[in-house]
């Protein structure tokens, strides 16, 4: 029976005793659910509906579905619930569905109102049972957002309780928890609610058994939860926790730039560590030494791959988690940011049965993307393709993927000598540390293998003498190097909301916006702003360069010419310099000079 009362001289839906209406509905499975509560109104053909909506819109796989089922089979409950609470599917999704089958609003956690309406004839009780809170009031209706629209008795309950029209829009299930507790709690958030379900008492450091035990509950859980969860939502590509003397400070890396969120207390530095530790298979005994893992965990119906490394520091261990979301990864040259030209030339290069090709740039530049996009390319039935990375990223198929381990001796060089046995066509190493793997690489190029790689240098020419000073001979270089590719990202405009402006005459001369168009008028943009996009960026895109070894360049090569005149031949055969490249896509909307000017050195 689902619970709601009223009491018979004023209407109020209150808590002391249920309202009979008639209707049976199961809720002791969902008692303790927490987000999802409220599809307890939900029918059977309403849940078949939903599910077929979010099948059909590929929120849900059909597999995971059956598994909720076998689940529900054996142990009750609403299925809708069960699929939000085992993680196959994530409250947005639901509500994005349920908008979209009623023709109903979605409410953004934005459009709520700051201040709620003034209704004293609903239970905070029952609004968090029932998952409905109000928006706005007026002389004859109430507006209200609900996790599940579809709740008849609900509907008719708050109609009865207030004798006003209700009106529904959807919500997302947690948003509404959030906005009651902030209109008739304390105003506390998710994170300040788990805040005080941890207390303040600090952990012993060296107690691992309690810190295994006190990583093992609820509360800890859910915080750590909490932490990837947002980090989705935020479209972070990573996540820095880092413990100082008198606070822990929660960092998300989103599109290229760290930016600080809500923390957890410092008395739960400990704690939230040991969490993320046990989840990556650590030591969590172990604090004096570096240490990576990997985490693979369902956020939000998404199958999300955490890259883990802690390092020792003077409060503790730092955190850095690496998002790899597999479902987001786009394999596509022109999404990354090639042109038509740059593409081109690039698939050339590709096409050459043997030799070397190299993506250069530093850390998160997206060059490990750039090389699976260039494998998939290469893809084909007709080739066999393998690849030692140090992590494996993303699983391909038809691709045979190795994990290098140093800790058994499987290192590149090592792994490069087994896989030339394998006869493979082509050959991908994650990235040219040293020069036994570069050494390595040239013989497979040289044995008329195509090798795949990438290495950190800033630019295309710089490629080539990083290699000279790793010992590289200079003639093996130029019979095996056939084109290198360097790349920075900047962050992409959100083109609905992009503001534009004419630029100076002074600013076009100044960043030699005069060698890219013949325009007198330059439109440039700058970043808008909305509730939605509040940085007015969306996503990344490459800014690159590419380098290819013709004559001219092999012969500099063989002089041991300087980077400098490497990249003046190259530029006079036609390279597009990155920053040229950068000046491009501002020219083209996706991006702004500032960007530009804060990846690039030519800058």
């Amino acid at each position: 029976m689902t619970e709601a009362t009223t009491e018979s001289t004023t209407g109020t839906v209150a808590d002391e005793q249920p309202l009979d209406t008639g209707e049976s509905t199961n809720i002791e499975v969902m008692a303790d659910a927490g987000a999802g509560a409220a599809h307890a109104g939900l029918s059977v053909s309403g849940e078949q509906a939903l599910c077929e909506d979010l099948l059909q819109h590929q929120r849900l796989r059909e597999t995971d579905l059956h598994k909720a089922q076998q689940y529900q089979s054996q142990h009750g409950g609403q299925l809708i619930t069960l699929l939000v609470r085992l993680g196959l599917v994530s409250e947005r999704d639901v509500a994005e569905a349920q908008a979209r089958m009623l023709n109903l609003p979605l409410l953004s956690s934005k459009e709520y109102p700051e201040d709620a309406p003034a209704i004293e004839s609903v239970s905070m009780r029952y609004m968090k049972h029932s998952q409905v809170v109000p928006v706005k009031l007026t002389e004859s209706e109430l507006h209200v957002a609900m996790a599940n629209p579809q709740d008849e008795f609900a509907l008719k309950s708050l109609s009865m309780a207030t004798g006003l029209q209700i009106v529904p829009s959807v919500g997302v299930a947690s948003e509404i928890d959030d906005v009651i507790e902030r209109y008739f709690g304390g105003g506390k958030s998710q994170m300040d609610q788990l805040r005080d379900s941890l207390g303040s008492e600090g952990v012993d450091d060296d107690d691992v058994e309690h810190l295994r035990d006190l990583a093992s509950e609820a509360p800890v859980i859910r915080l750590v939860n909490l932490i990837m969860q947002r980090a989705v939502e935020s479209r972070a590509s990573d996540i820095h926790i880092e413990p100082f003397e008198n606070r822990l400070k929660v960092r998300y890396r989103v599109d290229g730039v760290l930016q600080e969120v809500e923390s957890p207390p410092a008395s739960s530095t400990a704690a939230v560590i040991s969490r993320i530790k046990i989840m990556a298979k650590l030591n969590i005994a172990e604090r004096r030494l570096p240490q990576d893992g990997r985490i693979m965990h369902r956020v939000q119906g998404k199958e999300l791959d955490l890259r883990v490394s802690t390092v020792p520091t003077s409060h503790g261990e730092s955190v850095v988690m690496r998002i790899l979301d597999r479902e987001s990864v786009v394999l596509d040259f022109a999404s990354l940011g090639f042109d038509e030209t740059t593409q081109t030339r690039f698939e050339k290069v590709l096409a050459m049965p043997h030799g070397i090709v190299l993506v250069t740039g530093p850390t998160g530049s997206g060059k490990t993307t750039t090389l699976y996009t260039a494998l998939s390319l290469l893809n084909t039935s007709e080739r066999k393709i393998i690849t030692v990375e140090d992590p494996v990223e993303y699983q391909i198929e038809g691709i045979n993927q190795i994990q290098a381990k140093s800790s058994i001796g499987l290192n590149f060089a090592s792994a490069l000598r087994a896989i030339v046995r394998q006869d493979p066509d082509v050959i991908m190493i994650g990235e040219m540390r040293d020069l036994e793997t570069a050494k390595i690489a040239i013989q497979s190029a040289l044995t008329g293998h195509l090798v795949l790689s990438t290495i950190h240098t800033n630019s295309a020419a710089g490629g080539i003498t990083r290699m000279l000073d790793m010992g590289v001979e200079d003639y093996l270089l130029t019979s095996t190097v056939n084109g290198i590719l360097a790349q920075r990202l900047v962050r992409r405009l959100d083109k609905s909301i992009r503001e534009p402006y004419q630029a100076m005459p002074e600013l076009i001369a100044e960043i030699g916006l005069d060698k890219i168009t013949d325009d007198k008028q330059v439109t440039l943009y700058h970043p808008g702003s909305s509730e939605d996009c509040p940085t007015g960026f969306k996503g990344r895109v490459s800014i690159m360069e590419l380098l290819e070894v013709t004559e001219p360049v092999r012969r500099l090569v063989m002089k041991h010419a300087d980077e400098a005149d490497i990249n003046r031949q190259a530029i006079s055969e036609g390279m597009r310099t990155m920053y040229d490249d950068g000046l491009l896509k501002c020219l083209q909307g996706d991006t702004t000079i500032e960007e530009v000017l804060r990846v690039s050195q030519d800058a």
